[in-house]
């Protein structure tokens, strides 16, 4: 059992017998690849919420041991079925905080995709690796697949780092990451859809509890940093992993026309997003060059079919998303949420 799932094991009680056994139906056989993710072709033959919520301790297993798991025939068709088997796969589905792009909502831990130009990639990234609290698993579940292109990759956390120039990690390592936020009206979400609210007293609140430097502008706007580590151990396995969003959220990864022209109107360091070293020093283009390379290297994917369901976990495996063509429709749970003490020590960093 991964971590992921030991929040519900502990708190079973000998009276939990049933629930027990009913998730602990067996799975058919995965197949494995080296060029995409493991995959499940199931026949449910009853509704997907109770299949999949039968088989959930099955399924979490399979992430633990694989990374990420693909289950293909659960006909999922709609936004409330979708909810219905995130639920049944974990206790906890998360709200979303600090969200750097809007998403619909719909329902608790239920959302849309991230808004992102379908012409552009989503670099491979870890969700909310930003944050001291961030989901530890993840659903994705396809609703309308695209007419070309649209899948979402995944890539081994832990290869990616040892993939990874050593100078180079040392560095993130030492140094920890930095993120930059500027928010305004063109690009991103709202100091709203990110925090919850736009009420200033409430907004600092929360940045002061998580280590984040506030700054209001002179014209109501708001900048904010903070400095993450960049390289986590996995609760489980203890392997290092290679876990933030330095290359999706720097500035390089923006379509050179878009970038230029928000340097120009903004200035440098007005960019909705930005990384930067943790002694605040600029990444240069070539360096999210070669994180983009490693991690293409590593990436595996699967085209969507409409009812798919995709599980991951959040800090062994990256996730990015294709350009596509025409429509596509895949809702995100977010859920098994890990809370991280913020940048280590100098002692915690020796032992990273």
């Amino acid at each position: 059992m991964s971590f992921l799932g030991r929040r519900r094991a502990a708190g079973r009680r000998r009276g939990d017998t049933a629930t027990a056994s009913a998730t602990a139906q067996p799975l058919p056989d995965i197949v494995l690849s080296t060029d995409s993710p493991p995959l499940l072709t199931v026949t449910p033959g009853e509704p997907a919420s109770r299949w999949a919520a039968g088989r959930r301790d099955a399924l979490r297993a399979a992430v633990a041991e694989h990374g990420s798991l693909l289950v293909r025939g659960l006909g999922l068709r709609n936004a409330t079925e979708v909810g219905e088997v995130f639920r049944g796969l974990t206790d906890t589905l998360t709200v979303e905080r600090e969200a750097f792009a809007p998403r619909l909502t719909y329902a608790q831990g239920v959302y849309s995709s991230t808004a992102w130009p379908s012409n552009q990639p989503m670099c491979m990234h870890h969700e909310s690796s930003y944050a001291l609290e961030f989901p530890g698993l993840l659903f994705f579940a396809c609703l309308e697949a695209a007419e070309r292109g649209g899948a979402t990759g995944v890539a081994d956390a832990a290869a990616v780092l040892d993939a990874l120039p050593a100078e180079l990690t040392e560095r993130f390592v030492r140094d920890g990451w930095l993120l930059t936020r500027s928010y305004n009206d063109e690009i991103g979400a709202s100091v709203a859809e990110a925090f919850g609210t736009d009420d200033r007293a409430a907004v600092e609140a929360y940045c002061r509890a998580r280590s984040i430097d506030v700054d209001w502008r002179p014209d109501g706007s708001l900048r904010t940093r903070q400095r993450r580590p960049a390289v986590l151990r996995h609760p489980v396995t203890g392997r290092r992993c290679w876990f933030n969003q330095i290359a999706f959220l720097s500035g390089w990864t923006l379509d050179a026309e878009v970038r230029a022209y928000l340097v120009d109107v903004y200035g440098a360091d007005g960019l909705p997003f930005d990384t930067r070293y943790g002694d605040g020093s600029p990444i240069g283009a070539d360096v999210v060059g070669t994180l983009n390379a490693v991690y293409e290297a590593h990436t595996v994917r699967r085209e969507w079919r409409p009812g798919d369901l995709l599980l991951v976990d959040n800090i062994r495996c990256a996730h990015g998303r294709e350009p596509f063509e025409g429509s596509r429709e895949v809702l995100v749970g977010l859920a098994d949420p890990v809370r991280t003490a913020g940048f280590p020590t100098k002692d915690e960093v020796s032992r990273v």
